[in-house]
């Protein structure tokens, strides 16, 4: 059975964006495994009030053990995810030829992580706020504004309104 790795933050993920892709998933009979900055048996709660409990600690993925890694994102992503521990995973899970995927905010810490660069990537953004897109065309990816993006094995998906699309995406490149 394949294994998918989910990345969420211990408080303040976006809870459409791992449930609604993470169901699909299941459902199709993959093995979802949480992971989290939250210790290991504690609950993670999303922006919505979602709860999941977390069965591995960031620090302790190994993108070996996984087939995909996914990257969820939500208000507490950049505050909790954006650092070294995710950079060295996105990097090690692209060295590895394994598939990686990121919604919402957290393409930009793809793209913090230099696994962008020459690829095509969206991510969340508003009119107020355009620094994230900012951040995915500073670090040599092509921004296309698209809901969902595949550039071969990276996925990249724009928030929430596209987390089915997102998980149909997923679904896509895991039977391949």
């Amino acid at each position: 059975m394949q294994k998918i790795a989910f990345i969420i933050a211990k408080r303040y993920f976006r809870d459409e964006e791992f449930f609604v892709p993470a169901r699909m998933l299941e459902n199709a009979g993959y093995e979802v495994v949480v992971v989290s900055n939250a210790k290991k048996g504690e609950s993670a709660v999303g922006a919505n009030g979602g709860e999941v409990v977390v069965d591995l600690e960031l620090e302790n993925l190994n993108p070996e053990n996984f087939d995909m890694v996914v990257f969820v994102g939500g208000p507490g992503a950049l505050e909790n995810l954006d650092n070294e521990i995710s950079y060295k995973i996105a990097q090690k899970t692209v060295e590895l030829k394994k598939k990686l995927a990121a919604i919402c905010i957290a393409p930009t810490i793809l793209a913090k992580a230099g696994v962008l660069k020459g690829k095509k990537a969206t991510c969340w953004s508003s009119e107020e706020n355009k620094k994230p897109i900012k951040v995915l065309e500073e670090n040599g990816a092509e921004y296309t504004g698209e809901d969902v993006v595949r550039d071969g094995d990276l996925v990249t998906a724009n928030g929430p309104a596209a987390a089915e699309k997102f998980g149909k995406i997923l679904l896509e490149i895991l039977k391949e």
